[in-house]
């Protein structure tokens, strides 16, 4: 069956087809021959009628970088009741925006398939959702006090901080033993983001890799280890680690196994979890997940083929 699939993103223009993930769906869903359309989120609109309208841009591609993209004249499309599928994709961060987005997306529930889905998205952000997989987590705390992060050092020693809505591992900040650094931090963070900020205990692990594991329909597609690049601790692509080929754990397996009917009961069809050493489950991102690319490199697979066998099981 052809579908017509509306792909909620950053501008397509810019992306690296090299790893861009939202990129292989979209050349994926054409091989297939579904029509495709870009949209951007600052385009939504709710009329008067409750119908949701989007201007969308016809679009076809090919892997030819700088030359990757086609695109038509915009149109006005009801994603009611002219689209068969939304990819929701575009890149953190988790804002009022994301969430507004999410609401207006709800709205065609029931008429469109909405891939991840955007009540489970809303309600599932990376560093807050893992906090319902406590059992498989590092020692996690989550607050704005300087005096619950002193207390939390003594007992674990050195720690690493984060924003609770960031992504793509920025504003990751190790603070050693000692603590020198621990209220400087947090007077930036207060200052910077008003809502709570994680902080765990420093695993040396992390020199090791840091394991991306996507998940389809809550089934394991595959994973990469992500290794820190010269002078870092932070093991994301985008901060310069490099990929390499994995297996899973034994203990990685449970925690696939322990999550993965409650992804799929969810509607969180494209799901990418990080575990540290092995054991440490740290993330679950349902936003925008990347790291299919190179898992397929690696592993001879092809994840966005499988994530468009889950959308047509789901339509079907």
């Amino acid at each position: 069956m052809s579908l017509r699939v509306a792909v909620q993103m950053d501008p397509i223009e810019t992306v690296n087809i090299a790893g861009d993930s939202s990129f292989a769906l979209i050349e994926a869903a054409q091989k297939r021959g579904h029509i495709c359309y870009e949209y951007h989120v600052e385009s939504l609109s709710l009329d008067e009628n409750d119908r949701l309208f989007a201007k969308c841009y016809p679009v076809t591609v090919q892997r030819v970088q700088g030359d990757h993209v086609t695109k038509g004249d915009p149109v006005r499309l009801d994603l009611g009741k002219d689209i068969d599928v939304v990819l929701m994709r575009q890149d953190p961060p988790f804002h009022m925006g994301y969430i507004t987005a999410t609401h207006l997306l709800e709205r065609i529930r029931g008429e469109t398939l909405v891939v991840n889905d955007p009540v489970s998205v809303r309600n599932a952000p990376e560093k807050v959702m893992v906090l319902n997989y406590r059992q498989f987590m590092p020692p996690t705390l989550v607050t704005r006090s300087v005096d619950e992060a002193r207390a939390f050092m003594e007992e674990h020693g050195a720690l690493v901080m984060k924003p609770i809505h960031g992504n793509g591992g920025k504003a990751i900040f190790r603070i050693p033993e000692n603590g020198e650094n621990l209220t400087a931090l947090f007077e930036v963070f207060n200052q910077t983001w008003p809502e709570p900020h994680m902080l765990q205990p420093f695993l040396p692990e992390v020199a090791e890799g840091d394991k991306r594991i996507v998940l389809v329909d809550g089934v394991v597609a595959g994973a990469i280890n992500r290794i820190p690049g010269k002078g870092e601790f932070r093991s994301n692509l985008a901060m310069g680690g490099s990929a390499e080929a994995t297996e899973l754990t034994e203990r990685e397996r449970e925690i696939c196994e322990a999550m993965g009917p409650e992804l799929k009961r969810l509607g969180l069809v494209f799901v990418g979890i990080d575990v540290i050493g092995g054991k440490y489950l740290t993330e679950i991102n349902v936003t925008s997940p990347t790291g299919i690319m190179a898992i397929d490199k690696f592993n001879g697979t092809d994840t966005p083929g499988m994530i468009w066998d889950a959308i047509e099981a789901r339509l079907g």
